[in-house]
């Protein structure tokens, strides 16, 4: 009887223990492809891959995301296409390296040294919010690497003075970050979207399980460093520079671009439209009735817009 009193907590404490000890690319629902791992040099990327198409889609995801945020676009541009579809260093299933400083610079040098490690030689850029923020410096430090760019609600285009930038900073901190409660993660990607979709609620339980990981400490750091990165690395004079085609999509109603707080008197339609004047080869698509989100929101109509792009 002594034992078994005994056992029980010893019991526990190793279950508490193991859980501990989980990362985040064990606590995470399986994703919808099957996932594949790359190992660079100072860092291992998870990635899904479908199609064998001859010309290949990099799919770049954005702030606090991962490659579930492409997931209703893959099988239909992987019909005609190779797709692939990556979380970026300190996202989803992907490491956390230590040195890392998630810019869109740093981004982009990783994208880089994993299409090398993939034999790629050129891509088809296409990046969601902070993905797209990467995919327009991407062309501008190797823009011998890129067929096309799709940028789907960008950041990067909504520009910011210095004090904005400063005040924007102290807002998003990892102690901010980990300390999010259960029911301001709802809110926080209810905003992404005009009409969520009911199945973003496994997203939503994906964010509530990983403070369990061990690595999510990480993690935050990783999200409040890549809007430091956002800001302090900004592309805004890179749009000029673009050459090759490029595809703009928005979501008529985004509540996240343009910063309500930090520029009120700007539009949607109004960053769209700037992005749109400054990047020469481009068209601009406005989504109706789709937020932020709006690949995900609007996934019939995103895909449609980036296949008759893609075939011009």
């Amino acid at each position: 009887m002594r034992y078994s009193k005994l056992f029980t907590p010893l019991c526990l404490l190793f279950m508490i223990s193991a859980i501990s000890q989980n990362k985040m690319r064990d606590i995470l629902s399986p994703y919808s492809f099957e996932t594949h791992y790359q190992l660079l040099d100072n860092a291992e990327i998870a990635y899904v891959k479908e199609g064998s198409g001859s010309e290949t889609i990099l799919l770049i995801h954005g702030l606090s995301s991962n490659v579930e945020a492409w997931k209703k676009n893959v099988k239909v541009l992987s019909e005609k296409y190779t797709v692939i579809a990556v979380d970026l260093p300190g996202y989803g299933r992907s490491s956390i390296p230590e040195e890392a400083t998630y810019t869109p610079t740093y981004f982009s040098e990783i994208l880089k040294e994993f299409l090398q490690k993939m034999a790629i030689d050129k891509v088809i850029l296409a990046g969601h919010s902070m993905g797209g923020q990467t995919a327009i410096r991407f062309n501008q430090l190797f823009p011998e690497m890129v067929q096309k760019i799709i940028l789907v609600a960008p950041a990067g285009i909504e520009t910011f003075t210095e004090e904005q930038g400063t005040l924007f900073k102290t807002f998003i901190t990892p102690e901010v970050v980990q300390k999010t409660s259960d029911t301001q993660i709802e809110i926080n990607y209810k905003m992404n979207f005009y009409q969520m979709p009911e199945d973003v609620n496994s997203m939503i339980q994906n964010r509530k399980n990983i403070i369990r990981a061990s690595d999510f400490e990480q993690h935050t750091k990783a999200i409040a460093q890549s809007v430091h990165g956002m800001i302090d690395d900004p592309v805004f004079e890179d749009l000029e520079k673009i050459k090759v085609p490029v595809l703009i999509i928005f979501g008529q109603q985004d509540n996240l671009i343009p910063n309500k707080m930090l520029n009120p008197m700007l539009s949607t339609v109004k960053v769209a439209e700037i992005a749109h004047e400054k990047i020469e080869n481009s068209n601009l698509e406005m989504i109706e009735n789709a937020g932020h989100f709006v690949q995900y929101e609007r996934p019939e109509d995103v895909n449609k817009q980036i296949l008759i792009f893609l075939q011009k």
